[in-house]
């Protein structure tokens, strides 16, 4: 029976954590019971929308924001110091060199070495994390409530005074060659490359990998350089997040960040992607799957369609329930675990669809990807079928809230991307007020087939035919 067959699957899953078995006659053990009918489960409620708590803004003297929520009852404290410089203050030289800056001040302080760093921090129950993207780099930790204050004069002391030894500087260096040599290597990597630099040329977007001869050339003086030229109090956001005294936090933030030079405004370098069709292939002779990227540049998360953006691309490809999944992954059998997305940065978006396909139905699968775009655009999705998509996209973003540090980045995307105070709380309701013309509209408006831009990395020679239907025009 199925509550039984239920059963037995979730202790083989529990067993197999533990390292135990659980009988093959373990089904057949209970004695045979009655069927009953099947009932219907009662209907879901309406749907709850996310709060915000409410939180604690101000500004330093020198221009750093300041955000702090008390959220959830754990005696813990999350926060992260956002900074305005990313690879988008990369010159066309500099590919990776926001990352190996960022890399380098994990190397310690002024004051403190490396080792001191990772021992005080995690002494508070924590860890520091150095993340460095597009348009900003975070520094991040998560500690115990009681020292809260001290991790935040930590953080300070890591962002405004890092030592940048030098002597570092080979290791990380050889340590960025091995990654670009195995992300060279894997298809998904090429890829998404080629796909970034048909949509964005030159601009930093479009820049995602250097050369071995770049990353060579690095400096200790480059990497000195990018970091005075780009962090400062003026890119500068910090949130707090957890259980911790207001005041306590306030007056660590402002001792340990309030003297810092303001330094220079963010750079502001808005792309103009192509939006024409073009077509880019790589050869991978003998290679058993095609792995294609099919996108277009879309409309960025300050536009208010946006949020319906959201609701198309989930119904198109973005969820496992997704139209395109199902129609080359559960009919076609084409290719295991196919995704579409919206990848945004700083005013600019994208929307891709993603698949590694047999090479023999490398043609085939992209006749159904751009079959399901043009099926939306003829005919709006059922209620039915989009209140399920609603109902996952609401649940998506209540678990990403659930904690701490997701809160803090729902947080630092509102505020990049200058969403409004409001955001948050009505991003639920607004997903549910989608309707099924709404979404017909949206697909005619930005998944514009002849638009989009194809790589397609494979076997050259038995997918070059193939491909053939999808060549632009003159």
């Amino acid at each position: 029976m199925k509550n039984k067959a239920l059963l037995r699957i979730a202790l083989v899953a529990a067993s197999a954590l533990v390292g135990i078995s659980v009988p093959a006659v373990a089904q057949d053990a209970a004695p045979p019971v009655e069927q009953t009918q099947k009932q219907t489960p009662p209907a879901g409620g309406p749907p709850r929308p996310f709060v915000v708590p409410q939180k604690q803004t101000f500004t330093l003297p020198n221009g750093i924001a300041v955000t702090m929520v008390p959220y959830g009852t754990t005696p813990k404290v999350a926060m992260s110091v956002y900074v305005r410089a990313g690879n988008i203050d990369e010159k066309p030289d500099q590919v990776w060199l926001a990352d190996i800056t960022g890399e380098l001040m994990k190397e310690g302080t002024k004051t403190r070495s490396a080792a001191q760093v990772a021992r005080e921090i995690a002494e508070m129950g924590g860890a520091l994390e150095v993340t460095v993207g597009p348009d900003q780099t975070s520094f991040t930790s998560d500690v115990l409530t009681e020292f809260g204050p001290k991790a935040i004069t930590l953080l300070g002391d890591v962002v405004q005074n890092p030592a940048l030894p030098g002597s570092e500087l080979p290791r990380l260096k050889n340590d960025a060659l091995r990654r670009l040599t195995i992300a060279k290597s894997q298809p998904n990597q090429i890829a998404m490359e080629r796909f970034r630099r048909l949509l964005y040329g030159d601009h930093p977007y479009g820049r995602v990998f250097p050369t071995e001869q770049m990353l060579g050339k690095y400096a200790i003086e480059d990497v000195q350089r990018f970091y005075t030229d780009n962090f400062g109090a003026a890119r500068t956001h910090i949130y707090v997040a957890g259980r911790f005294d207001p005041a306590a936090m306030r007056k660590a933030i402002t001792d340990s960040f309030g003297k810092w030079k303001k330094g220079t405004a963010p750079l502001t370098l808005i792309p103009k992607p192509n939006l024409k069709r073009a077509i880019d292939t790589f050869d991978r002779p003998g290679a058993q799957q095609s792995t294609l990227y099919v996108g277009l540049p879309v409309t960025d998360p300050s536009n208010p369609d946006y949020i319906s953006l959201i609701v198309t691309n989930s119904l198109l490809g973005g969820s496992f329930g997704s139209r395109i999944t199902s129609n080359i992954r559960e009919q076609k059998g084409y290719t295991y675990s196919p995704f579409s997305q919206l990848s945004s940065r700083y005013r600019d978006s994208y929307w891709v669809e993603v698949a590694d396909v047999t090479t023999s139905v490398t043609g085939p699968s992209l006749k159904e990807i751009f079959y399901e775009i043009e099926r939306l655009q003829a005919e709006p999705p059922s209620d039915d079928e989009l209140t399920g998509i609603k109902n996952y996209l609401a649940g998506v973003f209540v678990l990403q809230n659930s904690n701490r540090r997701g809160l803090i980045a729902q947080l630092r995307y509102v505020d990049l991307h200058q969403l409004g105070d409001n955001y948050l709380n009505t991003y639920v309701q607004r997903i549910y007020a989608v309707k099924p013309a709404d979404v017909q509209t949206i697909a005619k408006k930005y998944i514009q087939p002849d638009k989009m831009a194809l790589v397609v990395v494979g076997d050259q020679q038995k997918i070059a035919d193939q491909l053939k239907p999808y060549q632009p025009t003159q």
